[in-house]
């Protein structure tokens, strides 16, 4: 079906613009793809007049023009852009009516729309596209996500580190990762002579803080982690929300540790992010890829293929031990290492990779790092990679779309709004109980705006605040507080100590 209404694209498409060249179909199970170059502009204006004339070629064909972008002539960056419409056939009407369905779902999903309406994270041309900026609100959502992830992970052992986002060339050199990721460093050189790239990852880092001092056999495992921004050189056109950008804050953490205990190792950061996704709720609808080498081309990848072939021996046992199931996805693997990637479903029932383990005998080797062992020898240790939350962004992305936009209250930039009834008469009171939800480490809001009240309880809405408290002279003159949780329209009166109470309890309990 998708071969039929690309070749049918292509055909309207030649009929109704001039100078067609560059000319190229492609298509899949889901997709197609039509790439151009014409004299005339093409727009998503045009996709309704696009559909129909192809219905008139074929009226058995139902047809859905989805997206169009500038992409370069065969992806090599140094051909003319041409133009690339992307579109999905159907059999029947009841096909593509289900389809719209799940479009305007997917719409009102969007992380972009929900990220402007709750004023999370925006973008600006002058400092350039990919390169996210959070707004205050936006701030709060990332920082309490990492005091999240921080405390699960010290129950694991991990310490927190720092290390600059950038470094000499030499260390992403030594590491493999300037040979294999070459197009994707932003490098960076002063008119003094200095040669740094800005990290795409933060391994190599963590080697050098292990490599500081002496380590023994019992000092293992080391375990670090660090919550900061890298830069990957996307294509201009790849870039999109949060997505896919150009600065990227990544979670992720290293453990060096012995060949004996690196079973219980991996163990452990599987518990850990079951952890972390249990509390979001967001523990199910996944599947585990045990993501391994490309048998069939060795030269992708750095390290001795008998270290492969023990690295991909433990995962598997790993996976049988606890159940996992995992499935076995050749070429998957990273650059150093095999690795088991949790693949979450979604809202909308997409694939979406974030939590990793990986299981790296490679770099150790080529930093030369080394523990001494029981008979006093020096023994190369075993790096195990892993992300639980992983990109920040990425991570958002998944949050927004699968909860549109209603966050946890532990996790909301405002916890409580309080609108007064009349701010002459109220503000006093009011003022109180600021100071009271303050002193208590809980985040409020205060609207004091010349709108109606009734206007003033929409907006707290829309903001998808957690609790709403209105107050009045009854409140004020019982000490009370009046609250509405977020989708319900009751309206309960409390005493204010007993509603702090109640917060504390339900964020601390997650």
């Amino acid at each position: 079906m998708n071969k039929k209404c690309c070749e049918l694209l292509k055909k309207v498409i030649n009929a109704n613009y001039s100078n067609i060249r560059f000319d190229n179909i492609s298509y899949n199970d889901e997709e197609f793809y039509y790439e151009f170059k014409s004299d005339e502009q093409v727009s998503e204006n045009d996709f309704e007049k696009l559909e129909k004339e192809i219905q008139k070629l074929d009226n058995s064909i139902y047809i859905k023009l989805l997206r169009i972008s500038g992409v370069y002539y065969k992806g090599n960056v140094n051909n003319e852009m041409i133009t690339r419409i992307v579109g999905k056939g159907f059999n029947n009407q009841e096909e593509l009516d289900k389809y719209n369905k799940f479009l305007n779902e997917a719409k009102e999903r969007d992380h972009r729309k929900i990220g402007k309406d709750l004023d999370l994270f925006c973008f600006s041309d002058y400092v350039g596209a990919g390169l996210p900026l959070y707004t205050p609100r936006g701030t709060i959502v990332k920082d309490e996500l990492q005091k999240e992830i921080e405390r699960i992970c010290r129950k694991y052992g991990f310490q927190k580190v720092s290390c600059p986002s950038l470094a000499d060339i030499s260390l992403f050199e030594t590491s493999g990762h300037a040979k294999k990721f070459n197009d994707e460093l932003f490098r960076v050189e002063s008119p003094k002579g200095h040669k740094f790239a800005l990290k795409p990852v933060q391994c190599p880092h963590h080697t050098q803080l292990y490599a500081s001092k002496l380590r023994s056999y019992k000092d293992l495992p080391i375990r670090y982690m660090e919550s900061d921004k890298q830069y990957r050189a996307e294509l201009p056109g790849a870039v999109s929300g949060l997505s896919r950008v150009y600065a990227i804050t990544v979670e992720d953490g290293h453990s060096f540790c012995r060949v004996d205990q690196v079973k219980q190792e991996i163990k452990n950061m599987c518990n850990l992010i079951k952890e972390f996704y249990s509390n979001l709720g967001l523990w199910q609808n996944y599947w585990i890829s045990l993501s391994v080498r490309d048998y069939k081309n060795p030269e992708k990848y750095i390290g001795d293929p008998s270290d492969w072939d023990l690295c991909e021996k433990i995962l598997e046992e790993v996976s049988d031990e606890l159940s996992l199931n995992a499935k076995k996805c050749e070429g998957e693997a990273a650059l150093y290492g095999p690795k088991l990637d949790f693949m979450f479903k979604d809202a909308l029932g997409r694939d979406i990779q974030i939590p990793t383990v990986q299981l790296d005998f490679a770099m150790p080797k080529r930093f030369n790092l080394f523990y001494i062992d029981e008979f006093g020898e020096k023994q190369t240790p075993v790096m195990v990679h892993r992300a639980v939350l992983g990109s920040y962004e990425r991570f958002l992305v998944l949050l927004l779309e699968q909860f549109k936009g209603v966050l946890p209250i532990w996790l909301s930039p405002v916890q409580v709004n309080i609108i007064p009834v009349n701010i002459k008469y109220h503000e006093d009171y009011c003022q109180k109980i600021i100071k009271q939800l303050l002193d208590s480490d809980i985040r409020v809001e205060y609207d004091n705006s010349d709108e109606s009240m009734n206007r003033k309880i929409r907006n707290s809405n829309l903001m998808k605040n957690p609790y709403t408290l209105i107050i009045g002279d009854n409140e004020k003159n019982n000490n009370l507080i009046s609250y509405r949780k977020y989708g319900s329209k009751e309206t309960i009166s409390i005493k204010l100590n007993e509603f702090i109470k109640k917060i504390k309890e339900e964020i601390i309990n997650r």
